[in-house]
């Protein structure tokens, strides 16, 4: 397996769930990681998790909505570090009243443009350095509403995550002869921080069977250190019990 050790790796959406798990373990792996998300604080305190552990961590605060947000934090990475090996696309949300009779010009505008062309500005300003190195892993965390079409996620939320299933593939049609890899994770439900933005929040039972953060984690660190030769296109996973199953 490749070894992490003094990479670089970039995640979104760091400072809770599923981008906290994969930083600390990406840095537990031997990788210097740079975290971003909105919450300052939030982010403060993974890298003091990070730090804890004997890891190396840059926290980075930014709205990745903003299209100049990224490069400016690619840019930096770069005369950091001196180069970019790894992004994790994590960051993303949802809300609440997500039904297509709730929607509103504004509401449809922040769940595209948080879930998906937040992924965009991100993969694309990491390509540049990863372009230079002739090596690269994007690792984008997608959704089980990226293949599969149910009420529970909501319209906008669907469309973006299919978005970006398709976006992931089109790198590797395009960027497969610069050493650069994309894999979209498709999750099934995750007890994380945005089941709160349900409309019905699902209870402390009902989150202990799902997927943990942990087991997004082991699966990103999986795909991050197989050989260079090797491109997971795409994994789907959930939990044994996945409610979806149910008739």
């Amino acid at each position: 397996m490749n070894s992490l050790v003094g990479k670089v790796a970039w995640i979104t959406g760091a400072g809770s769930g599923i981008g906290q798990a994969v930083a600390t373990a990406l840095a537990g792996a031997g990788c210097r990681v740079v975290l971003t998300g909105r919450r300052r604080q939030a982010l403060d305190q993974t890298a003091e998790t990070i730090a804890g552990k004997g890891g190396t961590s840059v926290a980075r605060a930014g709205d990745l909505t903003d299209p100049e947000t990224a490069d400016a934090i690619v840019a930096e990475i770069e005369d950091r570090f001196g180069r970019l090996d790894i992004l994790v696309n994590n960051a993303g949300g949802n809300i609440v009243d997500r039904a297509w009779k709730d929607l509103t010009p504004g509401s449809i505008d922040a769940l595209i443009h948080s879930n998906l062309s937040a992924a965009f500005y991100c993969a694309a300003a990491a390509m540049h350095p990863m372009r230079r190195a002739g090596q690269g892993q994007l690792i984008h965390i997608a959704s089980w509403a990226g293949k599969f079409i149910h009420p529970v996620s909501g319209p906008a939320y669907t469309a973006a995550k299919h978005a970006v299933v398709a976006m992931s593939q089109s790198i590797n049609m395009e960027e497969y002869r610069n050493g650069i890899r994309s894999t979209a994770i498709l999750p099934a439900e995750v007890a994380t921080p945005i089941l709160e933005k349900r409309p019905t929040p699902p209870t402390a039972q009902e989150r202990a069977e799902m997927l943990q953060p942990a087991d997004l984690a082991e699966l990103a660190l999986f795909i991050a250190t197989q050989p260079a030769s090797v491109c997971l296109n795409e994994v789907v996973i959930s939990a044994r019990l996945n409610k979806f199953y149910e008739r």
